[in-house]
C-alpha cells in the first residue's frame, strides 16, 4: 500500500460503509477510515513524505556552473596608457567554470534520497498501524463501557422493583422497616454505579473522537456495532510469516539498511576529488592594437589531509547500527507475536469458560432468589448476595469479551495485517 493512498482509502471506506450503520453512529470500520484521513498525528507524520521527495529532487541536481567577469588595468585613477606610459593595456575577461563530479556522487545521492523517501513512506504506514490499533482499542473500550452501563441500569431497575415491593410489604406489616432501608441503600449503590459508568462512556467517546482527529468533541457522537469475536484464529507460524512480510516498521528498518549502504557509497565517492574545468575569454584594448584571447583551465584539489575519512566512518557505523536494529526488531516481533497469540488463546478460553460454566448458573440463581424473595421465601441478604454474584459474573463476561476482541485486533496489528502487505 502506497502512503499516498491512505487518505484516499479512508475516504473510500467511509463512503462505502456509511450506509451500514445507524444514522449518526459510527461503526469501527468508519472510525478507522475517518482516523486514517483526519488523525492529526498521522497527518503530521505523512508530511515527512513530501519532505523526503523534495530532498530527492535536490539529490538529482547537478552543480551550477560559475560565471565570472572582470576588468584589469583600467584607467580609473587617472593613469593614462599611451606609447610613452606602458602601464596597460586595459583588459576585460569573461570566465566560466564547471564542476565535474567524479566517483558516481550524483548516482549515490539519488539512491540515498530514494531510500530515505521509502523509509519515510513506511514510517507513515507504521504510524497508520498504530492509529488503527488505537482507534480499535478505543472502540472496544467504548462498547465495554456502554454494555457495563446497560448492566448497571438493569441491576438498578431490579433493585428499584424490590424497593417498591418492600414499601408495599412494609405497609402490609410483612417486613420490618430496616429491610426497606437496606433495599433502598442497595438501590442507591447501584445508582452510583450507573452514574460512574455514564461518565466512563462519555470519557471513552471523547477519547475516541480525539483519535479520529475531531478538534471539538460532540456530545451527540455515538457508535454502533458489536464486539469482535472470531471463531477461528490463524496459526502462530502463519502470523510470524505475515509479520516478517507485512510489518511496516520492519520493512522500514530493512529499507534504512539499504539507505545506510548507499550512504557509505556516497561518502566514499565524496572522498574522491572533483575536477573544475574553465574557459576564459580575454580582450585587451591597447593604444595601437587590440587582441582577443581564449584560455582553458583545470583545477584539481589535492587530498592531502581531508579525504572525507570522518564521514566515511560515520556512514559505516550507521550501517552497522541499522543492521543491529533490524535484528533487534525481528526478535521483538517474534516476542510480540508469541505474546499476542497466547493472549488471544487465553482470552478465548476464559470467555468460553464463563459462558459455558458460569453465566447460566449465575442468572438462574439470581432469578430464583429474586422470585423467592418476592414470595417471602428468601432473605434480603440472600437476594443481594445472588444479585452481587450475578453482577460480578456478567461484568466478568463483558470484560472477557472485550479482552478477546482486543486480542484479535492486536493479532492483526502485530502481523501487519491492518495496513496490508
Amino acid at each position: 500500500m502506497r502512503v499516498g493512498t491512505i487518505a484516499g482509502l479512508g475516504l473510500f471506506l467511509a463512503g462505502w460503509i456509511w450506509a451500514q450503520s445507524p444514522p449518526g453512529k459510527l461503526t469501527v470500520e468508519q472510525a478507522v477510515a475517518e482516523a486514517l484521513e483526519k488523525n492529526l498525528g498521522l497527518m503530521a507524520e505523512r508530511a515527512n513524505v513530501p519532505i523526503a521527495q523534495a530532498r530527492a529532487i535536490t539529490a538529482r541536481l547537478r552543480p551550477n556552473p560559475v560565471l565570472s567577469t572582470g576588468g584589469d588595468h583600467l584607467p580609473l585613477l587617472n593613469t593614462r596608457f599611451n606609447e610613452d606610459n606602458g602601464a596597460g593595456p586595459s583588459e576585460y575577461n569573461f570566465r566560466t567554470d564547471f564542476v565535474l563530479e567524479r566517483g558516481g556522487k550524483r548516482q549515490y545521492r539519488i539512491e540515498t534520497a530514494e531510500n530515505a523517501r521509502s523509509v519515510a513512506e513506511l514510517a507513515v504506514l507504521n504510524s497508520a498501524r498504530g492509529v488503527i490499533l488505537g482507534v480499535q482499542g478505543a472502540f472496544v473500550e467504548t462498547l465495554l463501557a456502554k454494555e457495563s452501563l446497560e448492566l448497571a441500569r438493569e441491576n438498578l431497575k431490579s433493585l428499584n422493583q424490590i424497593v417498591e415491593i418492600n414499601a408495599a410489604r412494609l405497609k402490609a406489616g410483612d417486613i420490618a422497616e430496616v429491610e426497606l432501608v437496606r433495599s433502598r441503600l442497595a438501590a442507591l449503590q447501584f445508582e452510583t454505579t450507573v452514574r460512574q459508568w455514564e461518565l466512563k462512556v462519555r470519557t471513552a467517546l471523547t477519547r475516541l473522537q480525539t483519535l479520529l482527529g475531531r478538534p471539538r468533541p460532540s456530545g451527540s457522537f455515538d457508535i454502533a456495532g458489536e464486539l469482535r469475536r472470531d471463531r477461528a484464529m490463524p496459526e502462530v507460524e502463519e502470523i510470524r510469516k505475515m509479520a516478517r512480510e507485512a510489518r511496516p516498521d520492519l520493512r522500514g528498518l530493512e529499507r534504512d539498511v539499504a539507505r545506510a549502504e548507499s550512504e557509505v557509497r556516497l561518502q566514499l565517492a565524496q572522498g574522491r576529488v572533483d575536477y573544475t574545468v574553465g574557459t576564459e575569454y580575454r580582450r585587451q584594448q591597447g593604444v595601437n592594437g587590440k587582441s582577443n584571447s581564449l584560455g582553458f583551465f583545470l583545477s584539481v584539489p589535492l587530498p592531502v589531509a581531508d579525504r572525507n575519512q570522518g564521514e566515511i566512518e560515520r556512514a559505516r557505523q550507521e550501517e552497522r547500527q541499522a543492521r543491529v536494529r533490524v535484528r533487534a526488531l525481528e526478535s521483538e516481533i517474534a516476542g510480540e507475536v508469541e505474546t499476542a497469540c497466547q493472549q488471544a488463546l487465553t482470552a478465548r478460553e476464559l470467555l468460553e469458560s464463563i459462558e459455558n460454566r458460569m453465566l447460566g448458573q449465575a442468572r438462574l440463581v439470581r432469578d430464583v432468589t429474586e422470585y423467592s424473595y418476592k414470595r417471602g421465601e428468601a432473605s434480603l441478604l440472600e437476594f443481594l448476595d445472588a444479585q452481587r454474584a450475578f453482577n460480578e459474573t456478567m461484568q466478568g463476561h463483558i470484560e472477557a469479551r472485550g479482552e478477546y476482541a482486543r486480542s484479535l485486533y492486536l493479532l492483526d496489528g502485530v502481523s501487519g495485517k491492518v495496513v496490508g502487505r
